[in-house]
């Protein structure tokens, strides 16, 4: 049956009860964009909780999208873990030096306040600002930053983290396989405990400062980077942990891995996900064939090719086909795969909230 929202809220809300709203919402990954709107130097802005909350707030009544995404880049966890970050200009932030020095170092990494320590606390108090604002009108998804796998990567240093889960990668039942090390896993899995906990409570935060959903990035886990077996290894069940802890305090989580993770799909439908924020490269027919009825898409357009780099033509002929594809019997919330670069051209947003009026509509 059709419902008619009054709102995006209700229209979001449609989605994710399973039902049919009056057209296919529509979600905006436009920190950086906002960013450079704002005017103001980039490592300024994404350490300014009040001024990432008006930059949002400001595009919303611009764009009038459907969705807010909010975050400040890829590195707030890591950083409030004790990792070196750097806050680039023209650019999101950035992780450039491990927490740790080694595996043999997880005793000395303590988890982070959310309510006091430095980033999160600005990024609670955007999601703050802006939940009062505008949260009854507009659907907020407040990020809880990177999920275990990604975070524990920047605690330990990318390159060493995944050298090791290589050389650990096959251990099964607490002995050797295919060349694996059992003793080298299970401090790996120690690591993505302390992730796991970290991010979970940043994700209670982000809810109790007012989002309606939280969401995670865990796209080093996904085929671009690491094989389908090092997914199901050592971040599948993570994952799902994360989604089960959540739902027990009727809490919504949104997955996020970009490139093409087709391979991994069904696996990320397993883990009970509310959302799936997916990128341009997957294969939209076997995507919409294992999520159908099971749970959401958030995606597919390209941030960069379409959104940065095209013609509102472009953008018009990659939503019409997104929604085709995965639209039918509603499940789709339209938006970029990942997060739009600084200077993605206005016309082209627009254009992307105008396909979804003209091709979304299910009345």
């Amino acid at each position: 049956m059709t419902a008619h929202p009054t709102n995006s809220l209700e229209r979001v809300r449609t989605v994710l009860a399973g039902g049919i709203p009056d057209r296919v919402p529509v979600d905006l990954h436009n920190f950086m964009m906002v960013a450079q709107t704002s005017g103001m130097p980039f490592p300024e802005f994404f350490q300014n909780g009040e001024a990432m909350a008006e930059g949002q707030i400001q595009a919303w009544r611009e764009f009038g999208h459907d969705v807010l995404l909010l975050e400040n880049g890829t590195a707030a966890l890591a950083e409030a873990c004790g990792a070196a970050v750097e806050y680039m200009e023209g650019s999101a932030p950035v992780c450039h030096g491990p927490a740790i020095r080694s595996l043999d170092d997880i005793d000395q990494l303590v988890v982070p306040d959310p309510h006091k320590v430095h980033p999160l606390v600005e990024n609670l108090k955007a999601t703050r600002i802006v939940a009062n604002e505008i949260g009854d009108k507009a659907f907020i998804i407040g990020r809880a930053d990177q999920g275990p796998f990604s975070l524990a990567a920047m605690l330990l240093g990318m390159e060493e983290f995944l050298l090791r889960l290589a050389q650990a990668d096959g251990a099964r039942s607490g002995r050797r396989s295919n060349g694996g090390d059992p003793e080298l896993a299970k401090k790996l899995h120690r690591l993505l405990e302390f992730a796991l906990e970290v991010t979970t409570r940043y994700a209670y935060a982000q809810i109790e400062a007012g989002a309606h959903m939280t969401s995670i990035g865990e796209s080093l886990s996904g085929p671009d980077v690491c094989s389908p077996k090092s997914y199901r290894t050592f971040e599948w069940a993570y994952a799902k942990r994360m989604v089960q802890n959540l739902k027990a305090h009727n809490i919504d989580l949104a997955y996020h891995i970009c490139g093409d993770a087709t391979a991994i799909v069904p696996d990320m439908v397993e883990t009970g996900a509310a959302v799936l924020e997916l990128d341009y490269k997957i294969d939209m027919p076997v995507v919409k064939a294992a999520t159908r009825g099971r749970t959401i898409v958030l995606g597919p357009v390209d941030p960069s090719g379409v959104m940065a780099l095209g013609t509102p033509h472009d953008v018009e002929e990659a939503a019409q086909e997104a929604i085709v594809r995965l639209g039918e019997g509603g499940g789709l919330i339209l938006g970029p795969g990942c997060a739009l670069p600084p200077k993605t051209p206005p016309e082209n947003v627009h254009a992307l909230i105008e396909a979804a009026k003209m091709y979304g509509m299910y009345q």
